[in-house]
């Protein structure tokens, strides 16, 4: 039975809680010296060791553990884990339906009532995310559950979290069949190749998904493309589904190269006919500034933090530079997807960065649509800080 320990939090904390924040801070804690094995449950109590709310001990960033619940009767059991999966699965009943989508988020940590946990869908194999090891402790009630009431081909499930000093993004195979990888899922009915026993990545960022769709409908026919951070090469085979002329695709890793082979090729398209290359984004910058090129459509979306033999790159930090060197190789009337993923700043600093990138340029712009996570992502609109994604698409008028 999983112990349960009390733990006072600081009036803030408790406040904020009580009006729904779902995170436990690490700085909130009076008497941290209770932790001492992760998956506990908690009592969160106020310094009169009144009940506030019920979660569990698990690290995670700046948090120590999730609010689960704020009734004081309500047992974390398998019953619990069941009600909220179950709900999710609900609010999901349309992207089950759907014949042209089958990839997308069926559990997404806090805003489906469980932080730290997240659950994906591929066309019937089902991937689990566990973001500390409190929540792993706890897996048994998710295998459990799923078990109980889910059709699946096969599950698999990924460690994101640190142990023993090292961060572990290892795959395992856990139930049913392990599948022919890659299989084919859809997006709106363009086809992407995932793998799910591939490392910590499957081949496309499914949180991208209506910005894939924006550029296909309304920024692709007859552009000329710069995918930058190009990963798979997910972009480019929407903007080559929406009509543009070629594709430009820069990515450090050197898998990038097959893999964006295999993207463009499950949808039919030349790879011959667009150009991939294997380097530093910021190098190509300066080549395609040396030999004056200049594209319609520059999609920017780069890790939180990176670092190469030559660069080290942070968003918070250095996401004006990069944009400013978008700039310079974007045709006058040209667009710019900027994207960042990074949670430690909102939208409106994001936004701070743009006006200080085209402010430095000299150049003007104009906001075109803004977009954050799609609804299979659900997250609470109290709270913007757990909805991480911002997507500005911007046109560069001079």
């Amino acid at each position: 039975m999983t112990k349960t320990i009390d733990l006072q939090l600081n009036a803030k904390s408790i406040a904020d809680i009580k009006k729904g924040y779902p995170l436990i801070l690490k700085e909130a804690a009076l008497n941290p010296e209770v932790l001492k094995e992760e998956g506990s449950i908690i009592r969160l109590v106020d310094r009169n060791w009144r009940f506030v709310a019920k979660g569990y001990y698990g690290e995670q960033n700046k948090g120590i553990g999730w609010v689960l619940s704020r009734d004081e009767n309500e047992q974390i059991d398998f019953d619990f884990f069941e009600g909220k999966i179950r709900k999710a699965l609900e609010r999901r009943e349309s992207y089950f339906n759907d014949p042209i989508t089958t990839a997308f988020r069926v559990f997404n940590g806090e805003g489906d009532g469980i932080g730290g946990l997240t659950i994906d869908y591929f066309d019937g194999f089902f991937m689990i995310s566990w973001y500390s090891e409190g929540i792993y402790k706890l897996k048994h009630h998710v295998y459990g559950v799923l078990e109980k009431i889910v059709d699946y081909k096969g599950i698999y499930e990924k460690k994101r979290f640190d142990t023993k000093g090292q961060y572990i993004e290892q795959d395992d195979f856990v139930r049913g069949e392990q599948g022919d990888f890659p299989i084919i899922v859809k997006e709106n009915g363009m086809n992407f190749a995932i793998d799910l026993n591939d490392g910590a990545m499957t081949g496309i960022f499914l949180d991208q998904r209506d910005v894939r769709q924006s550029i296909r409908e309304n920024y692709s026919e007859g552009k000329n493309v710069l995918n930058t951070f190009s990963y798979t090469g997910a972009f480019s085979v929407a903007a080559l589904h929406g009509g543009a002329q070629k594709t430009t695709n820069i990515d450090l890793a050197s898998r990038s190269e097959a893999k964006t082979i295999e993207q463009l090729s499950v949808n039919g398209f030349d790879y011959e006919q667009q150009e991939i290359r294997v380097m530093d984004v910021f190098d190509y910058f300066r080549y395609a500034k040396r030999h004056e090129l200049k594209f319609d459509l520059v999609i920017l979306d780069p890790p939180s933090f990176a670092r190469s033999k030559k660069y080290t790159f942070s968003t918070a930090r250095n996401y004006p530079e990069l944009l400013m060197d978008a700039i310079a190789v974007t045709e006058k009337n040209g667009i710019i997807v900027a994207s960042t993923n990074n949670a430690s700043f909102g939208m409106k600093r994001f936004k701070t960065f743009i006006e200080k990138a085209f402010n430095d340029a000299d150049s003007i712009y104009k906001i075109l649509e803004e977009s954050s996570l799609p609804r299979d992502f659900r997250t609470s609109r109290d709270f913007p800080e757990f909805n991480y994604l911002k997507v500005v698409i911007l046109q560069k008028t001079k």
